[in-house]
């Protein structure tokens, strides 16, 4: 144990690992080598022509050749290149052959418009991007060219670089399929010129990389600014990945049905990679879909995988599902992360699943996770916290005025240094010095307890905290209540503006299907259950909430929305005058 006297402190633990002080590119070829013929990667897709099985030492080879082919293109170490596109294979050849290279991974946001793509590829200096035509009715091609007009009347993609008013410092685009389009490599194009590269070439790039390296620049969702790049070193990349994979208990015998997106860092560091690392084969799948991933569980014999708590609940209230389709014997653990997981949903795993959660509680600041329960953690003790503090990582439960330590239960903002600790945000120095102290210490904004074990819990973020009538409210503590409701699907919490008591809260509320129930019955159940001053003000029944791409719920959208549905505009702009 690492808590450190009577207050919310916990020392670094190694717990007997060793950091990993390898690249990315080293630690792959290592695995590449040592299990040639174990399945690393599968995708289980025949009713598109999509049925992928490769070995390791066949991933080993695409990835090499993808990365032959970038240097044929001249992408140098250190170039940030982009990739915007669902979680299809190309996908994860380009991720492990630019970290090959010591080129950087920008990742896009499928869900990304016109003007967003604008926003990252300029202010992360993107010099080439690889992306798909359309999705979902986005066309990104439509997109990049009336950002760059210019990529049009571009003769030779391979041999020509573009020259573009709006975006200067791109010079190359290429999808990751193979339909041509002016202006555009298609990526069978980036293959062949793979060929024209030698083994010894890519060696002695590789040479060049170091695992203090940036390797990957993610951006934040972006809900209360402008998105912001967090640089992650290979370093940090590859050890979260280790740590999180020891911490579950991941085993080279495993198979894990991953719906995660890989532009998102759970997608990266809770599930691609950490399958890697093991040893262990990954099933990964194109886009969340809740029958496709019962039915690939089943298919696979799975053993592990993963969900956000809105994903496990429409996996729960599938009907194939509920109608008892779905054979998951073979499942034995389910790692849910990126929001509180309420313990009704949890008890839904265990009963209904018949397989452990595995809860992580992550930041893409802290490469990934901050904390992870163990494989041994009683149901109890899993259902009251998120964990204990990864290998490496030192933390702290901090008063949010005084920023002093806080003692055993008492709230605060959780607090993180260490190793996978971001190394800033990509040309934002001072938002950078906002969440990062000088002591190193990087402040999450989550609202957290400790208790004298060690284990957190989170009660919120300090920016969804409410304050009404100076009573501090945790919507987590509300949402967890009604996701106890026997006929609730999943609930969402937030604070409205309110002249007379600053803000008021109001739960939003899917409730199972068949399921019918008013406002009345939701006030006496809260009213039975909880303090007055918690009860929500409002209740309101909704079919969908506006989610992001990795499927937490957009709060500060659905906020906005509400204050003008509902005619507040007036009593916000009292609140920030």
């Amino acid at each position: 144990m690492s808590v450190k006297g009577d207050r919310a402190i916990w020392e670094m633990e190694t717990n007997g690992l060793n950091l990993l002080d390898l690249t990315i590119g080293e630690f792959f070829d290592q695995q590449t080598s040592l299990l040639q013929d174990k399945v690393a990667l599968v995708y289980n897709y025949p009713e598109i022509g999509l049925d992928l099985r490769l070995t390791y030492g066949q991933f080993g080879d695409k990835v090499n050749q993808v990365a032959r082919g970038l240097l044929a293109l001249g992408i140098a170490k250190g170039a940030h290149v982009a990739v915007w596109g669902p979680n299809i294979p190309q996908w994860l050849y380009l991720q492990m052959a630019l970290a090959k290279i010591g080129a950087v991974l920008v990742t896009i946001n499928p869900a990304y418009r016109t003007h967003e793509l604008e926003y990252v590829l300029r202010q992360a200096e993107v010099t080439a991007l690889f992306m798909v035509e359309e999705l979902r009715g986005n066309s990104y091609l439509e997109a990049v060219y009336s950002l760059a007009p210019e990529l049009k009347n571009l003769a030779n993609p391979l041999q020509d670089s573009l020259n573009s008013v709006a975006l200067p410092a791109l010079k190359r685009v290429g999808l990751l399929t193979d339909t041509a389009r002016p202006g555009l490599l298609t990526f069978a194009q980036l293959l062949s010129e793979g060929e024209t590269v030698s083994n010894e070439l890519l060696l002695v790039r590789q040479a060049t990389v170091t695992p203090s390296d940036t390797g990957i620049i993610m951006y934040t969702s972006g809900t209360t600014g402008f998105p912001k790049g967090a640089m992650l070193s290979q370093k940090s990349i590859l050890n979260a990945s280790y740590l999180s994979a020891q911490r579950n208990g991941l085993q080279p015998s495993d198979a894990f049905v991953s719906p995660m997106p890989l532009f998102h860092i759970a997608g990266i560091t809770s599930c691609a990679l950490p399958c890697f690392v093991t040893g262990c084969t990954l099933v990964q799948m194109l886009g969340f879909d809740p029958a496709k991933q019962l039915e690939l569980i089943m298919s696979e014999k799975a053993t592990v995988s993963a969900g956000v708590p809105t994903m496990l609940i429409a996996i729960l209230n599938q009907p194939r599902f509920v109608a008892g389709e779905f054979d998951l014997a073979s499942l034995r653990l389910v790692i849910c992360g990126a929001a509180a997981v309420p313990v009704v949903l949890m008890e839904q795993v265990r009963d209904k699943m018949k397989a452990n959660c595995g809860i992580t509680l992550g930041q893409t600041e802290v490469t990934g996770a901050v904390s992870v329960t163990r494989p041994d953690d009683s149901f109890e003790l899993k259902s009251v916290t998120v964990g204990l503090p990864l290998e490496y990582n030192e933390v702290k439960v901090v008063a949010v005025n005084t920023n002093q330590p806080v003692g055993f239960g008492e709230i605060g903002e959780l607090l993180v240094r260490g190793v996978l600790v971001m190394q800033g945000y990509y040309k934002m120095p001072e938002k950078t010095a906002e969440v990062i102290d000088p002591e190193g210490w990087f402040h999450t904004g989550d609202l957290a307890t400790m208790n004298p074990q060690g284990y957190l819990n989170i009660a919120g973020r300090t920016k969804e905290m409410v304050i009404r009538g100076g009573e501090n409210i945790y919507p987590v503590e509300i949402e967890a209540l009604l996701m106890g409701h026997p006929k609730v699907a999943d609930a969402q919490v937030l604070g409205l503006p309110d002249a007379l008591m600053g803000e008021e809260v109001i739960a939003l509320l899917k409730l199972k299907a068949g399921q019918s129930a008013d406002e009345a019955e939701m006030h006496a159940y809260c009213r039975a259950n909880i303090s007055r001053f918690k009860v929500p003000r409002y209740i309101k029944f909704v079919t969908e909430y506006p989610l992001t791409a990795s499927g937490k719920v957009k709060k500060f959208e659905l906020r906005q929305q509400l204050i003008e549905e509902m005619g507040l505009q007036e009593q916000a702009n009292l609140k920030t005058a």
